[in-house]
């Protein structure tokens, strides 16, 4: 199709010509629009997805029908509850995805040349781990890097991944191993296992717990969803130690509290411990006796990502933070 064959006053340009021709689309379609409809993809309600892009409803509205006639597609529909993206619009929020995330590899790569530990780092981090390492964690980081600012976002592993696949996150903190090709571990530390149990449960008399004392007793465990669990029930399988069939945690903290109730036992890593915001009445932790289990931790991030020095010096300064070196060696 020549440039003569359609009328440029109307805005309206086939969708075929543009996928052919993007230095002319990139000429009328602005980046700003791009994130309002992935904004709206991911919110599905028009409202959210304005208040995520700090704009008015009315605004990013418009805008998103401007984008519809400039394109000649339906992207979305508009629904009395909520809004649902158009089968071509998921094929261009998803293309409309990879534009921006490149546009921000284009800025990191640009910002890494002048100074590779400035501009922002999104990270990741899974909610067993990270309020017990962050807290050390951020005051070391702004210190040593103060024009550094990091958007930390917690979540399940799964959850991550994905968020590494599509380039919203440069690098997560999560348990070994990932199965993915397209990310690159970088090992952090292992963290030991310590059983948690009620102060009067006849084995917190004990110094450390022997294996063969836990076999056949309750064990609760966090609910489907985090990498911890899966690990804790390799554990109980090779110890005898039974699941706990009638209650699934949302958190360390639950799990902790339901423990000191005399609910049953549980597994909780050593950070976790020593972390604890507050003494749990009712509740004593113990060490297993001889090679405990652990957990391994690693920093992941996309092959080729430009933050790689900084995700690099990162993963060191946190291999010397004095919690992570006071850990036990398995």
């Amino acid at each position: 199709m020549d440039r003569h064959k359609f009328d440029w006053q109307t805005k309206f340009v086939p969708v075929q010509y543009l996928a052919q021709n993007p230095r002319i689309a990139m000429t009328h379609i602005n980046f700003r629009d791009l994130r309002y409809l992935v904004a709206v993809a991911d919110h599905q309600h028009f409202g959210q997805a304005a208040a995520a892009c700090f704009v008015s409803q009315p605004t990013l509205s418009t805008q998103i029908k401007k984008l519809e006639d400039y394109l000649g597609v339906q992207l979305v529909e508009r629904t009395s509850k909520r809004v649902i993206v158009t089968p071509v619009g998921r094929m261009i929020t998803e293309r409309a995805r990879q534009v921006l995330n490149e546009v921000e590899d284009l800025v990191d790569v640009a910002r890494a040349a002048g100074d590779p530990m400035s501009g922002e780092l999104r990270l990741g981090i899974i909610p067993t781990l990270g309020p017990y390492l962050i807290p050390h964690l951020f005051p070391v980081l702004k210190a040593r890097y103060p024009n550094l600012r990091v958007l930390l976002h917690e979540e399940r592993t799964n959850g991550l991944i994905e968020r590494l696949r599509d380039g919203s996150l440069d690098a997560a903190i999560m348990g070994v191993p990932v199965h993915d090709e397209g990310l690159i571990p970088l090992p952090l530390f292992q963290e030991p296992f310590q059983v948690a149990l009620p102060s009067d449960h006849p084995l917190a008399r004990n110094a450390q717990i022997e294996r063969d004392e836990l076999d056949t007793l309750p064990m609760l465990l966090l609910e489907e969803g985090h990498c911890m669990r899966d690990q804790a029930l390799d554990f109980c399988s090779r110890v005898g130690a039974q699941q706990q069939q009638d209650f699934r945690a949302t958190s360390l903290e639950t799990l902790r509290q339901m423990v000191a109730t005399g609910a049953g036992i549980t597994l909780l890593p050593t950070l976790a411990v020593e972390g604890a915001t507050m003494d749990t009445h009712g509740l004593c932790v113990r060490p297993l006796a001889g090679v405990p289990p652990v957990r391994e931790l690693a920093i992941y991030r996309r092959r080729g990502c430009a933050r790689e020095p900084l995700i690099n010096a990162l993963a060191e300064l946190i291999r010397e933070l004095p919690p992570v070196k006071a850990l036990p060696t398995p």
